[in-house]
């Protein structure tokens, strides 16, 4: 007997609903309305999300603040008929409380067998089986990345405990195999090898994918967490896809079973010419507050800080940079301040706006000052150099571990309050001298505070150093919160020179 099954999966929408990217008000080929007038469901299909709904967006920034708007991701998957979810890491960003509500609202099912009450340590969104309308039996498994509990403020997620997704994945597969047709593990989470030569790309356990299909027997592994688009394979048995980030694409898979024989095809979705119009005339009353919200002037400049090429601000700065850098020294007191920008960070112009700030700092990170010695310091400015790489034209280049297998920009730091050359003709290790703080040589035993993002101190990046300073200060308030206070502050607002580092690559 051949049974059929049809999968639409999305990922890492981030809040991305509407077919924009908010830095601007046109229209882009984006947002999850544009995606959901190609799915088509009957009683053989399955619509499921991996994660990282809630977080990300301006539109998902101003419902989380304006709880009254409720949850419009929520109406926009029950409409659509998503089936299963599970959790993201960034899911956890506005607290466990928050999310609850947002399931609560939710239809589907949420699967995330390593999410466990911290009381009883039982399984708060354990494993499932669906039953098709042709009698297909499917197992369904969620998971999610235990750097969580690197990443994560504690007091966000002081009612859960986030277990090891590899093993509790194998227990899951353990215990559903037996009962189903077909198994399905979706993971928020990558793949710590390259899928199609196994090339190690990295050593921690943020992304267990490989090991996954490595080690255990899903038919189907449902990734994201990357923002890497991954087409549909078959790696060491288990068939393998990952979706883009914000909606910009989706996965249509199609499942055929004929007695004992799994065949697993799949092709990447396109956002649609026109978005859901039910859905887009429901939401077009939110949508309008959060642009309106988006365009009120907060402040000004003396002259636009805007961003601008990566590698040229890596090499040379930045204004936004050094208008973030004072925010945080402003904000902390601190004598140094780590400033990092996202993938995506536009800027701000002079007549500054909402959308200026949430654009170029769309993250939920809080200000936390440290106290760290010279040695220290030193050891995270080296690690900061892994970021330039030089080519066979003796041409400085942004390494590729920082664009593959996921873009990492944001993993780049510059650091305000200290003078320091870089010389890139050095070996790993010893680029960095002539590191100096108010024209002082800087010696091992010394001792600064430093003001970072508390993603960065929680070593999130590959820097475990920070976990050795001690806290001086965990902040109060986002980081976000305290550039548009910083920029109300004055009537004008002096853009500062405050950056001080010389990058050289005279190799011979």
């Amino acid at each position: 007997m051949k049974q059929q099954l049809k999968i639409y999966y999305t990922s890492d929408v981030h809040g991305y609903l509407f077919p924009t990217n908010y830095a601007d008000t046109q229209e882009k080929e984006m947002g999850l309305l544009k995606c959901i007038p190609n799915f088509k469901k009957d009683q053989n299909t399955l619509i499921i999300d991996g994660g990282d709904m809630l977080q990300g967006s301006a539109l998902a920034s101003y419902s989380q603040a304006h709880p009254e708007e409720g949850f419009p991701q929520a109406k926009v998957l029950n409409q659509t008929g998503y089936d299963f979810v599970t959790l993201g890491n960034h899911d956890v960003n506005f607290g466990t409380s928050y999310l609850y509500r947002y399931l609560e609202a939710l239809d589907a099912v949420c699967v995330c067998e390593n999410i466990l009450d911290a009381k009883d340590q039982t399984k708060k969104f354990p494993w499932t089986i669906k039953t098709l309308g042709n009698g297909l039996k499917v197992g369904i498994v969620g998971v999610v990345t235990d750097y969580i509990n690197v990443w994560e403020k504690e007091d966000n997620i002081k009612d859960i405990i986030v277990s090891d997704p590899f093993e509790t994945a194998k227990q899951a597969l353990e215990e559903v195999k037996p009962q189903v047709d077909l198994t399905i593990c979706i993971y928020h989470g990558g793949f710590e090898r390259d899928v199609k030569s196994g090339k190690q790309l990295s050593k921690t356990s943020e992304n267990v994918g490989y090991k996954i299909c490595e080690e255990l027997e899903f038919d189907l592994l449902l990734t994201g967490h990357q923002h890497l688009l991954i087409e549909g394979q078959l790696l060491h048995g288990t068939y393998i896809v990952q979706p883009s980030a914000n909606a910009t694409t989706y996965f249509e898979i199609d499942i055929e079973k004929v007695e004992n024989n799994i065949k697993i095809t799949s092709t990447v979705g396109k956002p649609s010419v026109q978005p859901e119009v039910e859905l887009l005339e429901q939401l077009q009353p939110l949508e309008t507050k959060v642009q309106s919200w988006l365009d009120q002037t907060i402040g000004k400049l003396n002259s636009d800080a805007l961003a601008g090429d990566k590698l040229e601000m890596a090499l040379r700065g930045s204004p936004v940079v050094e208008l973030i850098g004072a925010v945080q020294l402003a904000e902390s007191q601190a004598q140094i301040a780590v400033v990092s920008l996202a993938n995506t960070s536009p800027g701000f112009h002079k007549e500054v706006t909402m959308r200026d700030v949430i654009a170029t700092y769309p993250y939920t990170n809080h200000l936390i000052t440290l106290r760290i010695t010279g040695k220290q310091l030193k050891e995270v400015i080296e690690k900061n150099t892994n970021y330039f790489s030089i080519d066979d034209q003796n041409q400085v280049i942004i390494s590729p571990s920082y664009l593959y297998p996921k873009v990492e920009h944001y993993h780049f730091d510059f650091f305000i309050g200290v003078e320091y050359t870089v010389d890139l003709c050095q070996k790993l290790g010893n680029r960095v001298n002539a590191l100096r703080y108010k024209n002082q040589l800087i010696e091992e035993e010394d001792e600064f505070t430093i003001a970072l993002s508390d993603y960065r101190a929680s070593g999130g990046g590959g820097f475990p150093t920070y976990l050795e300073c001690p806290v001086i200060n965990e902040g109060a308030q986002e980081i976000v919160e305290s550039i548009v206070t910083y920029i109300q502050s004055q009537e004008e607002i002096d853009l500062p020179k405050m950056l001080d580092y010389k990058i050289t690559h005279s190799c011979k």
